[in-house]
């Protein structure tokens, strides 16, 4: 039995049978989409580990930078005329 089923045994999570094929695929496109690794040195191999270390930290990042920019925008619509038209575009991007 594989670690990867025997742990989703464990946690009572069903096995979605997924090939070792497939989870490579996901880790390349992964891969792709991460600055720190996409913009790195192509010529090594980067392991699975580090592509999904790398993603959390990105996702991190982003989430960071969309609390920032709703402060800025909260705070712009703050000291924004309540009836114009530029404090109806905040709001809707704040939705």
């Amino acid at each position: 039995m594989s670690g990867r089923s025997s742990r989703s045994r464990r946690s009572g999570v069903p096995s979605r049978n997924i090939s070792d094929d497939q989870i490579a695929d996901l880790i390349s496109k992964l891969q792709q989409l991460i600055p720190e690794i996409r913009n790195g040195r192509s010529s090594s191999r980067v392991s699975a580990s580090k592509v999904l270390q790398e993603t959390c930290n990105y996702i991190r990042s982003l989430q960071r930078e969309v609390d920032d920019l709703s402060d800025r925008l909260s705070e712009l619509l703050a000291s924004t005329d309540p009836e114009s038209a530029q404090a109806a575009i905040i709001r809707s991007l704040l939705m």
